[in-house]
């Protein structure tokens, strides 16, 4: 399998139907506001992660009852409510892949197909169980728990193996040793612009706004992006750092994510002033 999916990361073929199905997902989901719902930035964390276990649980769950006597009704209804369930959580699905990089959709088209294939077969188990053909809704049930739990793995794949809509800035505070670190005085940092500086060679970007200064992480959550290099703008009131690959865009005074396609916060270190020189520390 490791082998295998060494080559779907690797199978550029992949990418005629993949960049047509990004380009069909981007025009379709086009608004801003229903990305961020997708993304999962109102809830600072993904949102398709969540949305699964709804599919997953209904479906293991008709599994088991499936091999229980006297339980076809509950078997149909949590097979219909998985059913129904996975529907928006595919569509979270796609809103996410479509901001990744062209070796994760590979693996991610892989994943959405075997995914797609056993909700079809749980379609099938569905309308065969409702017009009592319950034999066949249970074979047709096992056939597609064992694509869904296929996609699972590739999907795990994505996430542990390429890094897919998991906090790709955040190993950076691993390599930050313990204690104040100095960063700059005072007297030299200009209003309202970002600075790059570094905490033991990790990348972090300064943001004066009066008296108050912010130290985040420079590299973005989503696809490590530099934010040092980003725009400031006003977004609800809130002065907000975007990063120039993707646009994720998170507050200054806090680090929460505002728009996606980053669905996590950007870490925001503490800081403090000793003689005038600003002091940051590890959270």
């Amino acid at each position: 399998m490791r082998a295998l999916l060494t080559k779907i990361e690797q199978a550029s073929g992949l990418d005629r139907v993949g960049d047509r199905l990004q380009r069909a997902v981007q025009a379709t989901l086009r608004p801003q506001r229903v990305r961020d719902l997708l993304h999962g930035v109102w809830l600072g964390h993904p949102l398709h992660p969540a949305m699964v276990q709804v599919p997953v649980g209904a479906w293991i769950s008709t599994a088991v009852l499936d091999l229980m006597p006297g339980q076809r009704r509950a078997a149909t209804t949590l097979c219909a409510v998985g059913t129904v369930s996975a529907l928006p959580a595919a569509v979270a699905g796609l809103n996410d892949w479509a901001a990744l990089a062209r070796d994760q959709r590979r693996v991610g088209l892989v994943h959405a197909a075997s995914n797609s294939v056993g909700l079809a077969f749980y379609a099938g188990s569905v309308a065969a169980r409702m017009t009592g053909r319950h034999n066949l809704g249970r074979t047709l049930g096992f056939l597609g728990l064992g694509a869904a739990s296929m996609g699972a793995y590739i999907g795990g794949h994505l996430a542990y193996k390429q890094g897919a809509q998991v906090n790709q800035s955040i190993s950076e505070l691993h390599r930050m040793s313990d204690g104040w670190h100095s960063l700059a005085d005072m007297a030299t940092l200009p209003q309202r612009q970002l600075i790059t500086r570094e905490v033991d060679d990790v990348s972090v970007i300064l943001y004066r706004h009066g008296d108050e200064v912010t130290v985040m992480l420079e590299r973005c959550p989503h696809q490590s992006g530099p934010l040092g290099e980003g725009e400031v703008q006003e977004i609800d009131g809130h002065a907000c750092v975007v990063c120039p690959w993707h646009g994720s865009a998170f507050r200054l005074n806090g680090g929460e994510v505002v728009h996606g396609p980053s669905g996590n916060d950007q870490q925001v270190l503490p800081t403090r002033i000793v003689d005038g020189v600003l002091e940051t520390r590890l959270p």
